[in-house]
């Protein structure tokens, strides 16, 4: 298992040398400040790799652009409008730029409008850490009372809807804009953030959709660009819904187990895979990780290994951000699975055989309180995850322990 790290580029906090410090072998990245739908060029990706393979101080880090998080898909293309063959024309470009400076994993999802949705950014645990959490009543709250869209309550069970509606009540205007404002966040650096009023108007262009619909587009999507990532030796790899159910009446077609297998059995290439995040798709709890990567191990590219507490037995549920190994997915479980696939591939002689993976998320723990860093990516408490994932393969990967089935 190749040990990566997320890095937002030159407005993240942590630097090249913590990283290094950090022990880490790969970089993963994104060139968020180019607009969605244009094409990333070779100087842009040149630029990103030089500030990786760099120190403060000018000298070589030895470290390299790996694995891309994300090479985002526009929402033309998601909805098959305006611009959307143009932009598969440019992502397409991008791809060969990446091949030809030497990276092959790129990771994207098809997540509708908003890429990942939480409530609160730092919620206060008992030991003082914070976290990010998505709490289904706020969140309702947000849907029915402040984004105020149509037919939202008929979303919502009943008592979601009165709990949300006494919620709301005692909510003061900067209670509604702080819930808004976590809700629509978005990535350092993006190029894109949306208003409600944007939100609102992405929502009635989707006015129609099923997951029949979204599935179909993502399918006509990959047609177009998996033909190329397969000549150019590039493997995709889409990532989960988060949360991995419905919200804001729009579908969700990468939530599950089935509807990975669907994807992936509708166009069937080895440049068509997945990204594992545990953390997305933890949070359903019918869904079986060590399982998934034990039946779907073959086409999973990237793994993101994160855990998160779910609050009810409900597939849609409040949940937060766990320690790395304190959540409700079995994290030592699904790590052997990993080294398992791994060992199948070494065998039959593939080329990718470790599997890129980093320490998803983190809570915000000692001097990462004081820094107002990406919620989510803190030094410290990635560096804590980064440690026990780094330990679990450590022991696994022992002669003395068998890790047959």
């Amino acid at each position: 298992m190749r040990q990566t790290w997320r890095w937002f580029g030159p407005r993240d906090q942590v630097s090249t040398d913590d990283m290094m410090q950090a022990g880490v072998e790969g970089i993963v990245s994104a060139l968020h400040h180019v607009p969605t739908g244009m094409v990333w060029t070779p100087e842009e990706i040149g630029r990103r790799q030089d500030l990786i393979g760099h120190m403060k101080d000018g000298s070589a880090s030895g470290l390299r652009w790996e694995v891309v998080e994300s090479l985002p898909v526009s929402e033309d293309i998601k909805k098959q409008k305006g611009d959307w063959r143009q932009h598969i024309a440019a992502y397409n470009t991008s791809l060969k730029h990446l091949a030809q400076a030497g990276i092959e994993v790129i990771c994207y999802n098809f997540m509708p409008v908003l890429d990942w949705t939480r409530t609160q950014l730092k919620w206060r645990l008992s030991n003082g850490a914070t976290c990010m959490r998505f709490d289904f009543i706020d969140f309702a709250a947000f849907d029915i009372f402040v984004l105020a869209r149509p037919n939202a309550l008929e979303d919502f069970p009943d008592w979601v809807v009165e709990q949300a509606r006494e919620r709301h009540t005692r909510m003061t205007d900067a209670d509604k804009e702080y819930l808004a404002r976590n809700i629509v966040f978005g990535l350092p650096g993006a190029a894109e953030s949306f208003t409600l009023a944007e939100i609102r108007a992405h929502l009635e262009n989707y006015q129609g959709f099923t997951p029949e619909t979204l599935r179909a587009h993502l399918v006509d999507f990959l047609c177009e660009v998996v033909p190329v990532a397969e000549q150019l030796g590039l493997r995709l790899c889409c990532h989960p819904d988060d949360p991995p159910f419905p919200l804001l009446g729009l579908p969700r077609i990468m939530s599950t187990e089935a509807d990975y297998a669907a994807i992936m059995k509708a166009v069937n290439s080895p440049a068509n895979g997945i990204t594992l995040c545990t953390g997305s798709l933890g949070a359903r709890p019918d869904n079986d990780l060590p399982g998934m990567m034990e039946r779907l191990g073959e086409r999973v590219h990237f793994l993101h290994l994160r855990n998160v507490r779910r609050e009810s037995a409900d597939i849609r549920g409040s949940f937060y951000e766990a320690e790395h190994l304190g959540g409700d997915t079995d994290m030592v479980a699904v790590i052997a699975a990993v080294l398992r696939e791994e060992r199948r591939r070494k065998v039959t002689g593939r080329k990718d055989w470790s599997i890129p993976f980093r320490p998803d998320h983190g809570q915000d723990i000692l001097d990462d309180l004081n820094r107002s860093g990406q919620p989510g990516y803190p030094m410290i408490g990635r560096l804590k995850g980064l440690a026990e994932l780094r330990g679990i393969i450590t022991a696994l990967s022992h002669p003395a322990v068998n890790l047959a089935p």
